[in-house]
Formats: structure tokens, C-alpha cells, sequence
């Protein structure tokens, strides 16, 4: 089942405060960017982080998913705890670089 933009509207404003939030459509889900970095992918209307060793004490009793066929394991946030997904977004945007720019393809 698809996540409607209504859903991805939701995530947005729930960690609206922590910076400059905005989402993009990809291969039929979303990925959510704050600052310009990817933080949250949005899968089913699920939100899925990133396993990275920053986080992993934070959410070591979160439930764990794959949010597409072929993907790693990421831990799924629950979206509705606004305060302690400020916490992990707060986490993840300082350690999470700006993706550079994909070059053209020289003809």
C-alpha cells in the first residue's frame, strides 16, 4: 500500500522544528530531507532510519524492518513520539553529509 502525501505531510510536522523539512517522491515512496540531507525513507507509511552506530543505543527497542525488497535493515521510527524524533533526527543531521551532485553523463 502506497503512503499518501497526506501521511508524508504529517512526518514533515512532526519534526518541523529541527530544521528546513521537505520530501521528495521516489520510486513510488518518499524520502524526507532536513537541511537538504536524507534522513527518513517512507515506505507503506512506515518510517524507516538508517542503522547507524550514533543512533543504535537510542533505538536498540525499536522494531526493525526493510523498507523495499533488496534494501538493508533499517530501524523503524515511530513517528508518533514527535519529542524523540526530534531527538534522532537532531542525531542524524549532524552526522549525515549533503548528497553532491549526480554529474551529467558527457555526449
Amino acid at each position: 500500500m502506497a503512503t499518501s502525501e497526506e501521511y508524508i505531510e504529517f512526518v514533515c510536522e512532526q519534526i518541523n522544528d529541527v530544521g528546513i523539512v521537505r520530501f521528495k517522491k521516489m520510486f513510488g515512496e518518499y524520502m524526507i530531507y532536513v537541511n537538504d540531507k536524507p534522513m527518513l525513507l517512507v515506505c507503506d507509511s512506515t518510517v524507516y532510519v538508517k542503522k547507524l552506530d550514533c543512533i543504535d543505543e537510542l533505538m536498540r527497542e525499536a522494531d526493525r524492518g526493510y523498507p523495499y525488497k533488496g534494501a538493508k535493515e533499517h530501524y523503524i521510527l515511530d513517528i508518533e513520539d514527535t519529542d524523540f524524533c526530534k531527538e534522532i533526527v537532531e542525531i542524524l543531521e549532524k552526522v549525515t553529509p549533503i548528497p553532491k551532485p549526480k554529474k551529467k553523463p558527457v555526449k
